[in-house]
């Protein structure tokens, strides 16, 4: 009701006005948050209409009429149009056009502020200094080390045979027939390739020849599985499964015909084939020959497509069968404990699975930073190694931006370094790294070594003569890595491959997964280090709830999903039931 009344004593001031300049006068300095002291003392020069006016303006406490406005300078006002030093009278149309026109450069300075805060504070740029990398410290949260998600979970292992299942293991008279396999590859292909071996050999009722680990071009390692396994706990402990047997039978002589002839040899086994496949293709052969060689042996069995019994069994021997040497097994627990005591006191460690080897960034066909000279030589080493995928090298580099955009390449080790900052692991994180010789040395790995100092690698935690018993074979010094990374509190992969997805599986089926298991999510990755206009805190806020779900809990298996990264449907149950 005051408001009423003030701006109706303003209306009658108004109209009792005989000049049409002093109405407008009146009228701006009503209006005009930028009301002038003149204007108000010539309004108080007219008696009771200036009290009026000094009552109806909406900025001023209407019990304080003694109480003076904040005015700006003459030169301000001027400009602001608010005041023209040659007349006493302002246009209210050009007041309204400055006023528009203040309000635009307010808008766009603003705007243009949040803009360059961005831009200072994206993720990209976190103060390089020559090779070194500086990201904002996080605070460090307390789900640091624990999967946050894990108590909305309830697993336990329950791949082992149950105490009242009978033995089905064929006797040496009854059994269909003998199959030998070279288990080709790495060691942890090599591991797979046996776990499908004892499968089918179960799914043919046949007896297994223990398998050979075949030296290839990359690995170049002459390991035999008694080099690394413990081949009495594998027979044994299969026993009421699988026949498996040391060496080929004696009455066989003609052993040389399983490595050089086709006549032993079965071949053009499809990749994921199924059980019925073996069934209605192999089987009949090795009733014929009795003994049979199969290769190649390289992901030849599918995981939907065969018996649950079976995927358990295949799960029986990846997690129970095959044991490493217990040399290997002490070495790995001396390796864990000593990076357990690095700071001096019990302290939890990470594993980083680094995958940057040259042969791995070779096969990508990815880009990657680096000088005209590095992808000059990198284009060459391709067009030499996979010449029909290279062809001319002109398509490669829309495939490139395609498969990084997709999340297909992999990780370097100064993006693997943004991505455990943000996720809060600080500059004292004792980091385990698991990885080959990385392609471009010491300058790219500067990054990640020098935002996380405390790197280290089974070389620097042990001895040279610890380490001698282990050089002399390839699989050995992997199979150490295996045991570290799967000991650790948490393990973090940069990329795919049979390692990460072995040790993601075992961790998830051996409780594990209560500890963090990090799977980047590189697609997302790839969109938000490329945003110029994300901030740290939005960056770090995105990558903390993205890998939330991606910590290593088990997962039901959906089709054309493998076993060995997530067991949970075939090989675990409800701890509960």
């Amino acid at each position: 009701m005051a408001e009423l009344r003030h701006s109706t004593a303003a209306a009658v001031a108004a109209r009792s006005s005989n000049s049409p300049a002093k109405r407008d006068s009146d009228a701006s300095a009503a209006s005009s948050p930028f009301a002038s002291t003149s204007a108000r003392g010539r309004g108080g020069d007219d008696g009771d209409d200036g009290k009026d006016a000094h009552r109806s303006s909406p900025l001023l406490p209407h019990h304080h009429h003694h109480h003076k406005r904040p005015t700006l300078p003459s030169p301000l006002r001027s400009l602001l149009a608010l005041e023209d030093p040659r007349s006493p009278s302002v246009s209210s149309s050009s007041y309204r056009i400055s006023l528009a026109i203040l309000a635009f450069l307010l808008l766009a300075a603003i705007f243009s502020a949040t803009s360059v805060w961005s831009r200072l504070n994206a993720p990209y740029l976190c103060q390089k200094d020559g090779i070194t990398l500086h990201c904002p410290e996080t605070k460090e949260p307390p789900s640091l080390w624990e999967n946050p998600r894990a108590a909305t979970t309830s697993w336990k292992p329950c791949a082992e045979r149950r105490s009242n299942e009978p033995s089905d293991v064929p006797s040496e008279n009854e059994t269909s027939g003998y199959i030998f396999i070279h288990a080709e590859g790495g060691l942890n292909q090599q591991r797979i390739a046996i776990c499908n071996a004892v499968a089918i050999a179960k799914i043919m009722k046949a007896t297994l020849i223990l398998p050979v680990l075949k030296q290839d071009q990359i690995w170049k390692d002459q390991t035999k599985f008694e080099d690394i396994f413990d081949v009495d706990h594998f027979i044994d402990y299969l026993k009421d499964d699988v026949r498996i047997v040391r060496d080929i039978p004696d009455w066989f002589t003609e052993k040389d015909e399983l490595f050089t002839s086709i006549k032993r040899t079965v071949k053009n086994i499809p990749k994921y084939a199924s059980a019925q496949f073996y069934i209605d293709n192999v089987l009949p052969r090795i009733k014929e020959k009795k003994i049979m060689s199969i290769k190649p042996f390289v992901d030849r069995l599918g995981y939907d497509n065969v018996p649950m019994e079976i995927n358990r069994l295949r799960c029986r021997v990846n997690y129970h069968a095959l044991k490493f040497l217990p040399d290997i097994e002490e070495m790995a627990d001396k390796l864990a404990a000593r990076m357990r005591n690095r700071t001096g006191s019990i302290n939890p460690y990470m594993a980083l699975h680094l995958r940057f080897e040259k042969g791995m960034v070779g096969l990508s066909f990815c880009d990657f930073a680096g000088t005209r000279e590095e992808k000059e030589m990198m284009a060459a080493y391709r067009q030499k190694e996979w010449p029909r995928r290279y062809k001319n090298g002109s398509h490669l580099w829309p495939l490139a931006l395609q498969k990084r955009k997709e999340g297909r390449c992999p990780l370097e080790p100064g993006e693997i370094a943004v991505i455990l900052r943000a996720l809060g692991y600080t500059r004292g994180t004792q980091i385990y790294v698991a990885s080959g010789q990385v392609y471009g040395g010491k300058n790219r790995m500067a990054p990640l070594r020098n935002m996380f100092p405390n790197l280290v690698t089974k070389e620097e935690l042990a001895s040279a003569a610890e380490m001698a018993p282990f050089r002399k074979h390839v699989t050995s010094l992997a199979a150490l890595d295996f045991l570290v990374c799967l000991k650790s509190d948490v393990f973090v992969m940069t990329h795919g491959g049979n390692f990460a997805k072995l040790i993601m599986g075992a961790r998830r089926y051996s409780g594990r997964h209560r500890l963090k298991s990090i799977k980047p999510d590189k697609g997302l990755m790839s969109k938000s280090l490329g945003d110029p206009s994300m901030g740290w805190a939005s960056f770090s806020d995105d990558v903390v709830i993205t890998h939330q779900t991606r910590a290593g809990l088990p997962e039901p298996t959906f089709p054309n999903y493998d076993l060995w990264e997530n067991p949970l449907t075939p090989c675990m149950c409800s701890a509960t039931a």
